[in-house]
């Protein structure tokens, strides 16, 4: 005797095995494209990235955000200025904390701590980064990154390193322009958030003197590794780092 589910359909076991068949290829080919040919296809068609400098690219080599802020001290003092300022360091991209932002930006939850992704800068990912939060998840937040120099070659005229950054301003969660990965999307106003930084480590009794230098260069029409427009006067603003009296 065939029993039949209550509303008279029938089960069809093929069906679902097909549904489910066809959805598990639809991700492994959203992810192939996503994570491998979009950034290789972006590699060949722009020419590769030889003729950039001062600017950070992606792990998969694309053009990331220009360098806007530099900072002069040692580690210890980077470390403690940010802290005073309200900044807190990112944690460490794992399993764990990959988990807790995507629950943080889902449930609009709260992670002062939130990681940040990797940029590429003279060869080598970010030595620190930090963020301050905007709202009650790690939905939008004020970010940054930030690179030691050389210390022999970049050593500043006090004997003490000097670190460049990238700084930006997460506006929310979404999609790559450029390869459908899925990444924080930022603002255009380059120049805004490097001054804010600065803002933020004067205002804590940190910067002892600023001064300019050049750095990528003006553009009104910038992309990042995203595929997100920005524009910059291309300065970068360098804060000189003592501690308050």
């Amino acid at each position: 005797m065939t029993t039949t589910p209550a509303d008279g359909r029938k089960h069809h076991p093929r069906r679902s095995r097909r549904a489910a068949t066809i959805s598990l290829v639809a991700l492994l080919a959203y992810l192939a494209v996503a994570y491998i040919a979009a950034p290789e296809f972006w590699w060949v068609h722009d020419g590769g990235v030889e003729h950039l400098t001062m600017r950070t690219t992606t792990t998969d080599g694309i053009p990331g955000d220009p360098l806007n802020v530099g900072l002069v001290g040692a580690r210890d003092d980077v470390l403690r200025a940010f802290a005073a300022a309200g900044w807190r360091p990112a944690d460490a991209i794992t399993l764990k904390t990959s988990i807790e932002i995507g629950i943080s930006v889902a449930l609009h939850i709260a992670d002062p701590d939130a990681p940040v992704s990797t940029l590429i800068y003279d060869g080598r990912r970010q030595d620190l980064a930090f963020e301050k939060p905007v709202g009650g998840s790690a939905d939008q937040r004020n970010h940054i990154r930030l690179w030691r120099t050389d210390p022999v070659q970049d050593q500043t005229a006090d004997g003490r390193p000097l670190w460049l950054a990238s700084a930006s301003f997460d506006r929310g969660v979404g999609f790559s322009h450029d390869t459908g990965q899925i990444t924080h999307h930022i603002g255009p106003d380059l120049d805004a958030e490097r001054d804010l930084v600065i803002a933020d480590l004067k205002k804590a009794g940190w910067i002892s003197s600023s001064y300019e230098i050049e750095g990528s260069g003006a553009t009104k029409d910038g992309r990042n590794g995203g595929g997100d427009p920005y524009f910059t006067d291309g300065k970068i603003m360098v804060g000189v780092l003592d501690p308050p009296k």
